[in-house]
């Protein structure tokens, strides 16, 4: 039986997911503030972990933050009242796996946890196959990622990147020379399969170009006018 953590406060919203979930087969906890909640998630093994993100205590992009210090496996879902793109996208960048903006379909919670659930086994069972090892690693020119342990080296020194500059990285070494769109981005980094109308990619970019185009006569990221963006020589 998989086991979630609900973090809510509203005592409606958790009486009708946490029976409507345990109808579904799961096994529920319940914190109803942002500090028990991060207390749960770190001292008890949960499969996923659902966030409201307007919470008493600890608000819920603390609480995230503060699991993927500890643990960066775990899938964490988002639901939120404040469905703007400038709020869906800082959820995802502390860290979210995925977000529900309130108020929501019970059907569409379902699936989307049955997803990230797949997801997250998926990945699980792929670390777990010692036979899959050499294709963790990446390289390209003095870049290398070990995508086993999530270490990124230029020239042989470790190069220290946020969770999501790591996936943006991996993406665009592991499709070398192939012009991505900023959507086909958005969806591989964020798993957002629409235009959140932002331009948190190429915010990204830069961050990475800060990190690994030390040289400008060196630089490996490339923006293609009008397409988006590829990772190869000059």
């Amino acid at each position: 039986m998989k086991k979630i953590l609900l973090v809510e406060d509203e005592a409606h919203v958790v009486s009708f997911i946490k029976k409507g979930l345990t109808e579904e087969g799961f096994e529920v906890s319940v914190a109803f503030d942002g500090k028990t909640g991060l207390q749960l998630a770190l001292e008890s093994h949960f499969d996923l972990i659902i966030l409201d993100i307007m919470l008493p205590e600890m608000n819920g992009l603390e609480v995230c933050k503060s699991i993927r210090i500890k643990n960066q496996a775990v899938p964490i879902l988002f639901l939120t009242a404040l469905g703007t793109s400038e709020n869906i996208v800082l959820g995802l960048e502390n860290g979210a796996d995925d977000y529900l903006v309130k108020p929501f379909k019970f059907i569409e919670l379902v699936a989307r946890i049955k997803t990230l659930l797949r997801r997250s086994s998926g990945q699980a069972a792929s670390q777990n196959d010692e036979s899959l090892a050499p294709e963790h690693l990446y390289s390209f020119n003095d870049l290398k990622i070990n995508d086993y342990t999530k270490t990124v080296t230029l020239e042989g020194e470790e190069v220290s990147l946020t969770t999501t500059e790591y996936k943006l990285l991996l993406h665009l070494l592991k499709n070398k020379n192939k012009v991505l769109s900023r959507m086909d981005i958005l969806e591989a980094v964020w798993g957002v399969d629409y235009d959140l109308g932002t331009n948190v990619v190429d915010v990204y970019i830069n961050y990475l170009r800060k990190k690994i185009d030390l040289k400008a006569e060196d630089k490996i990221i490339h923006t293609v006018i009008g397409m988006g963006y590829v990772m190869r020589e000059n």
